[in-house]
């Protein structure tokens, strides 16, 4: 009697090291894509090869190419050519400056304007006023495409979003505590997580079972967050764009401020909003983080070829 056992073929030490050098948990994935990106931002100009961001972020050329698709479905060529400046000034020739007709496009797809997909309302101005005394707010910190991702609620809805890098997450959350100093904060990452996943995971963008979200704010800023609402994904609108179509065309510097107090980063999408040139102008949470989501939503989209 004996016992047949089948073997493994056995792998080289060299072979297993690569091998889990290419596989990463999702939500480290932004890591790599942070620092090529830190990388791009300088060198953009002279359209750096694979090789060139890779050896510049301290990761083999097979984990890049395994990131960037695993992140955004794209090549880092494509990735590096949804993201410059040059591709920005595209999108804003074509779209931008006619943000009054984004709001009649329709949909070829489920995931091409999750924004639709939202519905929303609006704190009455006396408990923005009130520091959001009286409110109870949810919080919890969960992974992201972008990042760790602060997720807030109140009973109504989604209330806020912020981004954080590792070792950031105390002045992230003060940031947004901030915004709302009379508010009851409670941890629940339970509640938290099952929003979190609705944002980030585009399969759930579904028109039947929208995503509720309130807007606290003054009365000013509402509109302006309201109107950002309208710019369709992987589309683009200037300061003077947004401020035109609330009816104060002069108010461009208040509505770039408007946009900067952004409660909920992504989902009210004020990394859509270019400078007048087509430049990517400042971000609150950094403008690595806004031409990682731009690159994103632009591989998600087809955009690039």
């Amino acid at each position: 009697m004996y016992l047949e056992t089948a073997t493994a073929p056995i792998c080289p030490m060299s072979a297993v090291a690569n091998l889990a050098e290419t596989i990463t948990p999702p939500e480290r994935d932004y890591a790599v894509v942070r620092d090529a990106l830190a990388f791009l931002t300088e060198s953009w100009r002279e359209q750096p090869s694979v090789a060139d961001v890779a050896r510049a972020t301290g990761v083999s050329t097979v984990k890049l190419e395994r990131t960037f698709r695993r992140w955004a479905g794209l090549t880092p060529k494509q990735f590096l050519q949804a993201v410059t400046l040059d591709h920005a000034r595209r999108m804003l020739k074509a779209k931008a400056s006619v943000l009054d007709c984004t709001y009649e496009l329709g949909l070829s797809g489920p995931a091409r304007l999750h924004d639709l997909f939202v519905t929303h309302e609006a704190m009455t101005p006396g408990a923005f006023r009130a520091g959001g005394a009286g409110l109870t707010i949810q919080w919890g910190w969960h992974p992201s495409p972008f990042g760790r991702a602060l997720v807030m609620a109140t009973e109504r809805g989604l209330a806020g979003i912020a981004f954080a890098d590792d070792g950031d997450e105390a002045a992230a959350y003060a940031d947004m505590v901030g915004r709302w100093p009379k508010a009851d904060f409670v941890e629940d990452i339970g509640r938290t997580g099952a929003l979190a996943s609705r944002v980030f995971e585009p399969e759930r963008w579904r028109p039947d079972t929208p995503l509720r979200v309130v807007l606290i704010g003054s009365d000013f800023e509402i509109r302006v967050w309201e109107t950002l609402l309208g710019i369709p994904f992987a589309a683009a609108a200037t300061y003077s764009d947004v401020a035109a179509r609330i009816g104060r065309p002069t108010a461009a510097r208040a509505v770039g401020a408007a946009v900067g107090r952004n409660p909920l980063s992504f989902v009210v999408p004020c990394h859509r909003v270019l400078g007048k040139s087509g430049a990517l102008t400042g971000y609150h949470w950094g403008l690595t983080r806004k031409r990682a989501i731009l690159g994103w939503e632009a591989g998600i989209a087809g955009l690039v070829d």
